[in-house]
């Protein structure tokens, strides 16, 4: 059997690489493999942003109604395994290495090997039927349509948070036509949520539903309203729901739980168990790292994932919720396929000087260009050549001048970030 780093470095080998979209493949391996899928009873999630943050508060909602719950989603934040969960714990070493032992073959005889991703939900797929999971909550890798995932047959529960664009180089550069990708994952005769407020969306979804027999749900929002909001989490109404308390921070985080309390109210219509004392504590024990995060206090150092326009606007909005007039410090780094120009002109703003990095991704943008970006917009940008680097220089300054330090940017960079935070701050004022 192969070591775990063996794994890991097969898994990321260059005969995986590369998105190839379809479902081919990945029917074909599932084929030989027994198709594990069919065992299982899925929540299948879509999004260009929220479904991580959707898929977190809902696994933690199940569990504390006492369902086996299995967690599939991308990309991971600090250890592969994250990718594939049970009850909220990565797959073991151990498991993944077996796993892999046992598919790896059957996809090397494959005329048309599957892509990475695809070998991955494969995976999943065995690890959660080997464990039992009542039920799986099972995340899109990118788009829908054409996604691994959308090789299950009938989710109990199909739903998509939101469209905007990105990705556009496969989904298409529009928001009606990454919508029809997003549709994909809609079923015959399968309930489907939308949790977004685009007009447009609704109508391609809404029409793609009534061709698939599939009731079509919204969330309605008007009745979500928000009591406080801080750096550590909210306290909001919903519905017939009165002061929730949700742990993660971030103004669009109760948009997302309003969409999570619908997909509960769905949930049990079709037959699911959940109380409304697990609803409330589930909400309250959510953990999704790298959304608004507050990575440190002194100084104060919050980390959000927000890679495109969208994600960016919902960061713009939390960081003038919370810091008001204070501009505060930017460290960010980007891929180079994102709308890094139009996201600095959405940021500049709010922001007193900028510390660019290079994150660890060949599709990365080079720390140096970002700057000069971030320059022309009219605010004072730093170029630096590693995470380390940076981060040091954006403390140090984030201490002396008592600013907050936001983080934002690809979610390649939370782990190296927020470690590199952690030793600074022991080494440089403790």
């Amino acid at each position: 059997m192969m070591t775990y780093d063996e794994a890991l470095a097969y898994i990321h080998s260059v005969n995986w690489r590369g998105s190839r979209p379809g479902l081919s493949r990945i029917t074909a391996l599932l084929d030989q493999l027994g198709h594990p899928e069919r065992a299982l009873r899925c929540i299948h999630i879509a999004g260009t942003n929220g479904k991580g943050s959707t898929s977190a508060m809902l696994s933690t909602i199940l569990r504390e109604a006492g369902y086996s719950v299995g967690t599939f989603t991308s990309p991971f934040i600090e250890s592969f395994n994250e990718r594939i969960m049970k009850d909220d714990k990565p797959i073991g070493d151990d498991d993944l290495c077996r796993l892999l032992s046992l598919v790896a073959p059957i996809a090397e005889a494959m005329d048309d090997p599957p892509t990475e991703f695809e070998l991955i939900t494969a995976l999943g797929f065995l690890y959660f039927k080997e464990t039992g999971c009542d039920i799986v909550v099972l995340e899109v890798g990118m788009g829908g349509r054409l996604d691994s995932t959308n090789v299950i047959e009938k989710p109990c529960l199909s739903v998509i948070t939101g469209v905007a664009l990105d990705h556009m180089a496969v989904l298409g550069d529009t928001v009606e036509l990454i919508a029809k990708e997003k549709a994909g994952i809609i079923k015959e005769g399968c309930p489907v949520l939308y949790g977004g407020d685009d007009p447009v969306v609704q109508e391609i979804l809404e029409r793609e539903a009534l061709q698939k027999n599939a009731p079509f749900f919204v969330t309605d929002r008007s009745t979500l309203s928000v009591r406080r909001s801080d750096l550590y989490g909210s306290v909001f109404d919903f519905g017939g729901y009165r002061a929730l308390s949700l742990s993660l921070a971030g103004l669009y985080q109760t948009r997302n739980a309003a969409t999570v309390l619908t997909t509960v109210s769905l949930l049990r219509r079709e037959g699911l168990s959940i109380p409304d004392t697990a609803l409330r504590s589930g909400l309250e024990k959510t953990v999704w790292r790298a959304r608004f995060e507050v990575i440190s206090k002194e100084p104060l150092v919050i980390f959000d994932g927000s890679h495109n326009m969208e994600g960016i606007m919902a960061a713009r909005e939390s960081i003038a919720a919370f810091f008001g007039n204070t501009c505060v410090l930017l460290l960010t780094g980007v891929m180079a396929d994102k709308a890094y120009e139009e996201m600095a002109e959405i940021l500049v703003p709010h922001i007193r000087e900028v510390f660019t990095v290079t994150p660890d991704n060949p599709r990365a943008l080079d720390s140096s260009a970002l700057a000069e970006v971030y320059r022309k917009a009219g605010v004072g940008a730093n170029a630096f050549d590693t995470v380390r680097a940076g981060v040091r220089a954006a403390l140090i300054r984030a201490h002396e001048e008592k600013t907050p330090l936001v983080a934002l940017g690809s979610l390649y960079m939370y782990g190296e970030v927020k470690s590199e935070v952690k030793a600074l701050v022991k080494e440089l004022f403790s």
